[in-house]
């Protein structure tokens, strides 16, 4: 696309947004890659994040399953657990803090719908309140059996993991009900034993802001085609969209702007377009 064509669709986008009473912040994978997140495209792209997964031949979609945390903890354990870490000592990029500027100028504020289980919004400073983590988080736990539907943080457990064999090498969590093997409280494939409860309590409150919210606008950042929940999400909301994907930014029909861009790119264009 000619830069002219992009430039004109930025200032489209900053329109739409300074006209929102509100936003609902839409973010798939994607929007971590500029904070040096991997978003784990493919078997390729998984097993180069992790190369004694590769090794061994195992798909994103085995090692991230209940199964793994019955036939190999210290396995299962080492790929979360390690994941765990990256995330904590993840500094989020620009981008979500002008996601953060523009929601607060908004008179009814943002709220954030993220498939994504690391956190990264709320390091960024969105308030918790204001966040639905459709496929839970990392930083809470459960119980693998699960003996009850207690959910917990996971601040104390400090997972000590040797990279080169992607193996737990502490202690993995224990449930404090009936010490049962913990995992995280992450939606995972084929997965009958995740508890929603807290992921059902943040889409009750985003419905319920979603009642009040006015003029709404949508932003949506590097929501994947694949598993498609995000886009499913931004679509439903019959408000205008602003779809920042930098290989699938086609709106499907909806009203609003596609921007061909990486996360940060666009939303610092947009910042700069935006009326002063």
């Amino acid at each position: 696309m000619p830069e002219h064509g992009i430039d004109e669709d930025i200032a489209r986008a900053a329109a739409l947004i300074a006209d929102a009473d509100a936003l609902l912040i839409c973010a798939g994978a994607g929007i971590g890659v500029d904070s040096g997140l991997p978003d784990f495209r493919g078997d390729a792209g998984f097993w180069k994040a992790y190369p004694a997964l590769g090794t061994a031949r195992m798909p994103f979609h085995e090692i991230a399953s209940p199964a793994s945390f019955r036939s190999d903890p210290a396995l299962a354990w080492g790929f979360y657990g390690h994941r765990l870490d990256l995330y904590r000592h993840t500094t989020p990029h620009a981008g979500f803090g002008i996601l953060l500027d523009l929601a607060r100028a908004r008179p009814q504020g943002g709220f954030v719908f993220t498939s994504n289980v690391d956190g990264q919004f709320a390091r960024a400073g969105f308030a918790s309140e204001r966040i639905v983590e459709y496929h839970g988080t990392i930083h809470h736990l459960q119980c693998t059996r699960p003996c009850s539907d207690a959910i917990w943080p996971a601040d104390t457990f400090l997972p000590h993991v040797d990279a080169p064999t992607c193996r737990l090498l502490n202690d993995a969590p224990r449930c404090p009900h009936c010490g049962a093997l913990a995992r995280p409280n992450i939606l995972m494939f084929n997965d009958s034993g995740w508890i929603e409860t807290r992921t059902e309590a943040q889409l009750a409150r985003l419905q319920a802001w979603r009642a009040g919210a006015g003029k709404l606008v949508v932003i949506e950042l590097g929501a994947g085609v694949d598993i498609p929940s995000v886009r499913r999400m931004s679509e439903r909301q019959r408000a205008p969209l602003v779809r920042i994907n930098p290989r699938a930014p086609q709106l499907d029909g909806c009203p609003g702007v596609g921007l061909a861009l990486g996360a940060r790119d666009a939303l610092e264009r947009i910042r700069h377009a935006m009326p002063a």
